[in-house]
């Protein structure tokens, strides 16, 4: 009995390592990527009984169908799950009689059919595979996060709808409301556009662009604020030149009331170009008196001398 209960397990062992190829089970490829509906240019890892022929990768072609070597037919393979077309693909090959009871596995192995591009003022545009409920938030992260010049709003365009949906790129930040970062299906374009420019140019001591973002207000007073003040010479008035305003002079704006708070600011907005000119009076009155303070200063030193001597 003791020789019986020690040899049994050694028998079954053996038998199970004897056993017919057909008889095991194929085992199922490790599924490393989240379970979703198969598009087309998927890349499936497909394992078959007793059919190395079978037992491979198969790509999705455009129309969303899956070619095998054994079925005269195609199958569809678009908008199912894994599991699905598992069985669809025993029966077509238990009807062929090419075998009894197949056994399938249809793992994937590459996603293909989820584009999601992002690009604009972003620090790396990518296109990546919507897998696994991809978020707006995700996205952006994996474009390494925004530019300097990036504005306030993201646009986030899906397929077959013509106008974009426009996130506060601020609320998302701030995650003030946890449904702007949008769940991502497939398809979706997001476009993080540049921030507007309000541009200063003349005497001023640091002329250039100042970015407008979301929530942003900009006068006149703030913009000269930001480019560090006037330059020595400026005039009495400086100019606006808006998209829509009629004249080459464009708005004038009488600078010096404004500083002295005779006037109130004067509301920018985005793409305005603010100039201020030279006075020129003013610059060759100065060249005067600089000319004359310098003689004056030259003459005194030189009767000096004189009376030394």
């Amino acid at each position: 009995m003791r020789l019986a209960a020690l040899l049994s397990p050694l028998f079954f062992a053996a038998a199970a390592a004897f056993a017919p190829e057909a008889a095991r089970p194929v085992e199922a490829p490790v599924h490393n990527l989240p379970m979703q509906k198969i598009g087309p240019h998927d890349l499936l890892m497909l394992a078959v009984t007793d059919s190395p022929e079978l037992s491979r990768t198969f790509r999705v072609d455009d129309a969303g169908l899956l070619h095998l070597p054994m079925l005269k037919e195609p199958l569809t393979a678009a908008g199912v799950e894994p599991g699905m077309l598992e069985r669809a693909i025993a029966a077509k090959l238990k009807a062929s009689d090419l075998f009894v009871e197949p056994i399938v596995r249809v793992t994937v192995a590459e996603y293909h059919s989820r584009p999601i591009s992002v690009a604009g003022a972003v620090k790396k545009p990518v296109m990546f595979q919507a897998i696994a409920g991809a978020t707006l938030l995700e996205a952006i992260t994996r474009a390494e996060g925004l530019t300097e010049l990036a504005g306030g709003e993201i646009l986030v365009t899906r397929p077959g709808v013509d106008l974009p949906e426009r996130i506060s790129v601020r609320k998302l930040m701030e995650a003030r409301d946890p449904s702007l970062s949008l769940k991502l299906e497939v398809g979706e374009q997001i476009r993080v556009p540049e921030a507007e420019r309000i541009f200063v140019a003349g005497n001023v001591r640091k002329p250039g662009a100042v970015l407008v973002r979301e929530g942003d207000a900009l006068s006149l007073l703030k913009l000269l604020a930001l480019a560090e003040g006037l330059a020595p010479y400026a005039s009495k008035q400086a100019y606006i030149y808006r998209e829509g305003v009629a004249g080459k002079a464009g708005l004038t704006v009488e600078l010096a009331k404004i500083m002295k708070r005779e006037m109130p600011d004067v509301p920018l907005e985005a793409r305005d170009v603010v100039y201020v000119p030279d006075d020129s009076k003013r610059r060759a009155k100065m060249t005067v008196l600089d000319r004359l303070t310098l003689f004056g200063s030259t003459a005194g030193a030189t009767a000096l001398i004189w009376r030394g001597r």
